[in-house]
């Protein structure tokens, strides 16, 4: 018996406990449940106190974080011990990013200023570690939370982070700008209107032509899902010359990310005639390209997706054209 308490485990969260409470409450499989142990009961009620107290805890963290992140820059004096400053509040916000999955954190942290600290301050740092970090903990405050979002909308941070998106010196940083503009644009109608009239997709067009492999993948992927939940953003898209962007970007070394090319180039096509006939356009050769492409993918198992939307692209693009041309020629 006494093995059996040693070798017992116990929930380490508050999911955890609340589960071992509704197990205990519940009848059991038999003719009667047996009571809960003292020892239970006790641990139950020192867990749930324990739990309690550390979402206090939690905020606390949060307003020492931000004391860490409210000091001022450090002078020309101080500059010996300007790496431990910024190791400070790395840290301080590596601590926040991960108090921050936590939706009532995220809550808290804008409630008392943080989010306006880092739009205002952080995001504009000379230091490219503070940069990215900064972006990072917008995107995880964002992530489903409209109240965060429309906050950060108001205080303007969408154009500041297409801009670190667009021409940001440091790659990381460039990557978690662009984490963060997604956060704030899908599923988030006003974040898209303001994404596009800040031309986000000519941003992301730039993206996707980079020397940046992640940045290349995330801005290609984030196009395709813009198009697919927004349709109405097509002629947009197409009017800025998109279609033969995109074809160009098919034309460089192959990569994994062409997948989402093909994809969003699929999405231009589906019940658009103006990006059909841009696809249809003789001086691109896109028929040939995606001939050599779907050859090139065959028996790789793991460009199925890729080659799904290349042969998909031929067949509404090509498939039958000749008929389409004598329809529209009537």
């Amino acid at each position: 018996m006494s093995d059996n308490r040693q070798n017992r485990r116990y929930p380490q969260n508050l999911q955890g406990v609340l589960q071992l409470a509704v197990d205990a409450g519940s009848a059991a499989e038999g003719p009667a449940p047996e009571p809960m142990s003292e020892e239970r009961k006790t641990w139950l009620r020192e867990a749930l106190s324990e739990m309690c107290k550390g979402q206090l805890d939690e905020v606390e963290q949060v307003k020492q974080c931000l004391d860490v992140l409210h000091r001022e820059e450090p002078d020309e004096k101080e500059r010996d011990e300007e790496d431990d400053d910024d190791d400070e509040r790395e840290a301080a916000f590596e601590m926040l990013s991960e108090l921050c999955e936590n939706l009532d954190n995220a809550r808290d942290l804008m409630v008392l200023g943080g989010l306006d600290l880092c739009v205002s301050r952080y995001l504009s740092h000379v230091q490219s570690g503070l940069r990215w970090r900064a972006a990072q903990l917008i995107a995880s405050c964002a992530q489903n939370m409209p109240q965060v979002q429309d906050h950060l909308l108001k205080i303007e941070v969408l154009p500041k982070l297409l801009q670190l998106t667009d021409a940001d010196p440091n790659p990381t940083v460039r990557v978690k700008a662009l984490y963060a503009v997604s956060c704030l644009v899908r599923e988030q109608e006003a974040g898209l209107q303001e994404f596009v009239a800040h031309d986000g997709f000519s941003v992301l067009m730039r993206g996707m032509q980079s020397e940046n492999e992640k940045l290349r993948t995330k801005s290609a992927f984030l196009l395709l899902s813009l198009l697919t939940s927004h349709p109405e953003h097509k002629e947009t898209v197409v009017c800025m010359g998109m279609v033969q962007q995109l074809v160009s970007v098919l034309r460089s070394p192959h990569s994994p990310f062409h997948e989402h090319v093909l994809g969003a180039l699929c999405c231009l096509v589906q019940d658009f005639p103006q990006g059909l006939k841009e696809c249809r356009n003789p001086t691109l050769a896109l028929e040939e390209l995606l001939k050599q492409r779907a050859e090139e993918l065959q028996r790789k198992e793991e460009s199925r997706e890729e080659l799904d939307f290349c042969d998909q692209l031929r067949v509404l693009c090509f498939s039958g054209q000749q008929s389409d041309d004598n329809g529209m020629d009537r």
